[in-house]
């Protein structure tokens, strides 16, 4: 790395007990070549020894409430480079170019607004050779810029204007702060994938299950998006710190969804809910197609997808109707409720009797 008085570019790395992988995301940091950087880490709070690994490393440490949105906000007030990139502290970096050749890939795009931020292809550091396909699925889908493809693991590089300018990163609620700055890159600029790729850890998705946690994201993306902020509001826990993740239960996800429908929602509320679930659904079946392209790559070989072309040429513009938003809506009513819900409800014997006291 070199040493400027001015960096081109600042990395923000939120943290919360990171001591043990801070050091080999800053040891990649440090070996990156041809550009001159700073490290901010904003730290949530930490009762291990982060503040200590990163005095070590010589890079500033930023104090701020817990939360990734308050902490990356606290942390890019300090950044002085043109450039912010977002990353988070579990990732890793193999090529000693790859921010240089981001820094570059930003420069060089063409847009009218100049509004441009860029996100890497994930690689999964995983322990297990189980559910490779899925993980598989995962990794080629982070080289997309289609609606709902980009998360905060993917980092975030961006000129600090245009951050600025986003108003950066919503505080509101201790989660989902990558797919709300996500949605306003895409309505007031452009998204681009930059080349090489991060490497990130799949902690998560071992320590809780790949399918609960998928199921899970998917039931967190779905309400957020028709606006069911409720199901946030009432569940505090639904984020937990990761370190303390252990296996993932469903049932009282459900249980509380349950309850909204009851309580909250109502009859005519709970079907305006789940058609609008049936829109989003409908908007993302393309997903369906490329998990198809996916499992077929052994045949189909590389950057192929015959399937996801058949859905954005023929599928998606003749399901483009409200009553098939009111169809499939109806599907993930039966299928989160009635099949889904009840499952994990006997799956999860331990948990379900102290899922109402705790959500």
């Amino acid at each position: 790395m070199n040493h400027m008085s001015q960096p081109v570019l600042s990395v923000v790395i939120p943290t919360l007990n990171e001591a043990e992988n801070l050091p080999p995301l800053l040891d990649d940091l440090k070996k990156q070549q041809h550009i001159s950087l700073e490290i901010i880490v904003g730290d949530g709070g930490s009762s291990d020894a982060t503040r200590s690994v990163a005095d070590a490393y010589g890079v500033q440490f930023v104090t701020a409430g817990r939360g990734r949105g308050v902490q990356m906000n606290a942390a890019a007030e300090h950044a002085s480079g043109e450039y912010i990139l977002f990353l988070h502290a579990d990732s890793r970096i193999d090529d000693r170019c790859l921010l240089v050749h981001a820094v570059q890939a930003i420069t060089g795009e063409k847009c009218e607004n100049g509004r441009i931020a860029g996100h890497f292809r994930l690689r999964f550091m995983r322990s297990t050779k189980l559910n490779a396909l899925a993980y598989r699925y995962a990794e080629e889908k982070s080289s997309f810029n289609r609606t709902n493809t980009t998360n905060g693991d993917q980092g975030l590089l961006l000129t600090k204007e245009f951050f600025r300018n986003l108003g950066g990163f919503d505080e509101s609620m201790p989660f989902l702060e990558d797919q709300r700055i996500a949605g306003k890159i895409r309505s007031q600029g452009k998204w681009i994938t930059l080349p090489g790729y991060l490497k990130t850890s799949a902690r998560r998705f071992e320590a809780e299950g790949f399918h609960r946690r998928y199921i899970l994201m998917s039931m967190m993306m779905g309400l957020h998006s028709v606006g069911a902020e409720e199901f946030f509001v009432r569940a505090p826990g639904v984020y937990r710190v990761q370190q303390d993740t252990g296996a993932l239960f469903l049932s009282p996800y459900f249980g509380l969804i349950r309850r909204m429908i009851s309580n909250d929602w109502g009859l005519w509320g709970s079907i305006r809910v789940f058609y609008l679930l049936g829109r989003y659904i409908r908007q993302n079946s393309w997903q369906m197609f490329f998990f198809l392209d996916v499992w077929l790559r052994p045949l189909l070989g590389a950057g192929r997808y015959p399937c996801l072309s058949f859905h954005d040429r023929v599928f998606g513009p003749c399901t483009n109707f409200k009553v098939f938003d009111a169809i499939t809506g109806l599907i993930s009513f039966v299928w989160f409720m009635g099949v889904l819900a009840p499952f994990f409800w006997l799956a999860d014997p331990g948990e379900r009797y102290s899922a109402k006291n705790r959500i």
